[in-house]
């Protein structure tokens, strides 16, 4: 990808409005700090790019006169740079939401701009490793560092990602307080909404595992996973030693920490499990989202149909 052109200063008036919208989102759509950077980089692109493009740092109330020739301007330029089809999807979505928020508030129409297209993507399947696989990267995780409690901990992480379907900055965000471990674990996930998913005994064995060997206290507000300093722990490290645990099974690229989200959420289906209730234990929002990340085709929803309905 080509570097951004240099941007223009943002008027006082647009950066105040910029971080106005950037509060809301995170305060009323509980987002997360991660996408609003990622929010921030899309809309000081777009700025900047109008800047260059009339000559004059964009103000709110000349907003109002974007047309689709603009958003196609913006989109073409941010694609000559070589921003792929998906980003520039994400890019063009965090704009309307902008656009849409300050019309709203500044009372001018919008209608122009969003009625722009955001460039279509074929989105990519999740990959799932086999059962066997993810019970042989749990096993030799315990083993993969040569401190034996940062291997426990990297164990542990890894279960919980794999037994409980949690996302990774889920896993790395539990505290004291949610030790020990009931039956079930309460979870806050994307955009502040929370849910309730079983503990496997197993999950629940290689946490205690790994807070006997940590060299840390654990307090109510303590990280319960640390990093070798004591601080909370970052997602790197547990990258890093999956990273190493490929290697040593031979398993592909994609077998990421996302991925064994992935496989918890299929292995579940491929048993049986219904659509609804992964659902519920990933924590989407749509029931479509979770089709596609399972990787459930209509023949096998056809299948379960015809085997499980009292009229087959």
């Amino acid at each position: 990808m080509t570097a951004a052109p240099a941007p223009l200063a943002l008027a006082p008036a647009m950066a105040d409005a910029l971080a106005r919208w950037l509060d809301s989102e995170r305060a009323v759509r509980g987002r997360s700090d991660h996408t609003i950077t990622a929010y921030q980089g899309d809309l000081l692109a777009f700025l900047s790019f109008l800047g260059g493009h009339h000559g004059t740092p964009a103000l709110p109330g000349t907003l109002g006169a974007l047309t689709q020739s603009d958003m196609r301007g913006f989109a073409a330029a941010e694609r000559a740079r070589g921003l792929s089809a998906r980003s520039l999807a994400r890019r063009m979505s965090a704009v309307r939401s902008f656009l849409r928020w300050l019309s709203d508030r500044e009372g001018f129409d919008a209608s122009r701009a969003l009625s722009s297209r955001s460039p279509r993507y074929r989105r990519s399947l999740p990959r799932p490793i086999a059962p066997e696989q993810a019970r042989a990267v749990l096993e030799l995780a315990s083993e993969g560092h040569r401190t034996p409690w940062v291997a426990a901990r990297d164990a542990a992480v890894l279960t919980l990602l794999y037994g409980l379907g949690l996302r990774i900055s889920e896993a790395l965000a539990l505290d004291g307080r949610d030790w020990p471990f009931g039956e079930a674990l309460r979870i806050r996930g994307k955009g502040g909404k929370e849910r309730v998913v079983p503990v496997l005994p197993v999950a629940r064995q290689a946490v205690a595992a790994y807070l006997r060997q940590c060299p840390w206290p654990l307090g109510p507000g303590d990280p319960l996973f640390r990093g070798v300093r004591g601080g909370r722990l970052g997602q790197a490290p547990i990258q890093s030693a999956l990273a190493t645990l490929r290697q040593s099974l031979g398993l592909p690229e994609t077998a990421t920490p996302h991925a064994l989200r992935h496989s918890f959420a299929t292995h579940l289906l491929a048993a049986g499990g219904d659509l609804r209730t992964i659902q519920q234990l990933l924590g989407h929002a749509s029931l479509s989202t979770t089709q596609v990340y399972t990787g459930v085709d209509d023949a096998h929803l056809l299948a379960v149909h015809r085997a499980a309905h009292p009229r087959r």
